[in-house]
């Protein structure tokens, strides 16, 4: 039987390394994996795997349609997070051409299929606080944010990519959280603000919500996607709505102390707090989840619906104190 030929872009990364020990876990014997990495990258995590690393750029069409060679099946995982308005030009690039180049040299190889990482940032909200779905429409609002714009236009690509003639299935992941501690690369912003929170290092509470949802699900949602998504469609991949004091409180709890040391965001503060993280991020030239947009969605009560990828992807959720139990061992 001939093997699938596999790549997975962003490999190095908090969710696409995660995809690659999922896949090698459950189908070692039936593919061939290939990571594209920039010689930039941290490729420690990778080594003593059985993956064929090339080195190339998502930025790079050239490079990346050499290196697709052969390929049946894609898992673009490689993307930018950033909130601040310096990065919206690096969040353009990273996340709306660099998805183009994916999509381009995938219909210049021939490969069958795409699985596509995207975001609940890509997601419409609904005006009523209702859990939003997969058909639920963009808003206006979202468009100044340079992220939720940035990956609303990376899906566009997708289907762009989807009227080409090329097999794409897109997931939207929400604040994708815990650790995997088989995994070396299992590292990101989220589990660290949720690690000072339950050591209780952080007493200011944003007053909305939001979906979240384990990295080891996110995994498994990508294999699923491949195997049974179906063509054209996105999943919206959420295990729990949380308003943000709920989260505090569970947190808290789990920390021998709940939420009422917890003071909810004045918006003056909120908004005090996001200049800080813009100016942070101009000064050092890094990304940042905290600025002045990323403030004012925080308001928001955000909530997502997961019945699509529970009824046609067979996933499963973990329940939240397994995933916290990653993040405050």
């Amino acid at each position: 039987m001939l093997k699938s030929s596999i790549i997975i872009t962003g490999a190095t990364g908090y969710i696409g390394s995660q995809v690659v020990l999922a896949l090698l876990s459950r189908f070692s014997g039936e593919i061939n994996c290939r990571v594209i990495a920039r010689k930039s990258s941290d490729c420690s995590f990778l080594r003593g795997l059985p993956v064929e690393i090339v080195n190339a750029d998502i930025l790079d069409p050239l490079a990346l349609n050499e290196a697709f060679k052969g390929a049946d099946t894609v898992f673009h995982c490689a993307g930018l997070i950033a909130y601040t308005r310096s990065f919206r030009n690096a969040l353009y690039d990273t996340n709306v051409l660099g998805t183009r180049n994916v999509i381009n040299a995938s219909l210049y190889n021939g490969v069958r299929r795409l699985v596509m990482t995207s975001s609940i940032a890509a997601v419409g909200a609904t005006e009523d606080g209702s859990p939003a779905s997969e058909s639920t429409t963009f808003q206006e609002w979202q468009r100044s944010n340079g992220y939720m714009e940035s990956k609303h236009l990376a899906e566009l690509e997708g289907l762009r990519g989807l009227a080409e003639g090329l097999e794409v299935v897109m997931l939207n992941p929400g604040v994708v959280i815990g650790i995997d501690r088989r995994n070396m690369a299992s590292v990101s912003s989220s589990n660290k603000v949720l690690k000072l929170i339950y050591q209780g290092q952080l007493p200011l509470c944003p007053s909305g919500g939001t979906g979240f949802v384990d990295v080891r699900d996110v995994a498994e949602a990508h294999l699923a996607a491949w195997k049974q998504g179906r063509s054209g469609d996105r999943y919206v991949i959420v295990g729990h709505n949380l308003s943000f004091r709920e989260l505090f409180d569970r947190l808290g709890r789990v920390g021998g102390r709940g939420a009422s040391h917890t003071i909810m965001v004045p918006e003056a503060l909120g908004m005090l707090v996001g200049l800080g993280g813009e100016c942070w991020s101009l000064l050092f030239n890094r990304p940042s989840f905290i600025s002045l947009e990323s403030m004012r969605t925080s308001t928001r009560h955000l909530a997502f619906s997961n019945t699509r990828s529970v009824q046609e992807l067979t996933l499963r959720y973990r329940d939240l104190p397994e995933t916290f139990k990653t993040i405050t061992a």
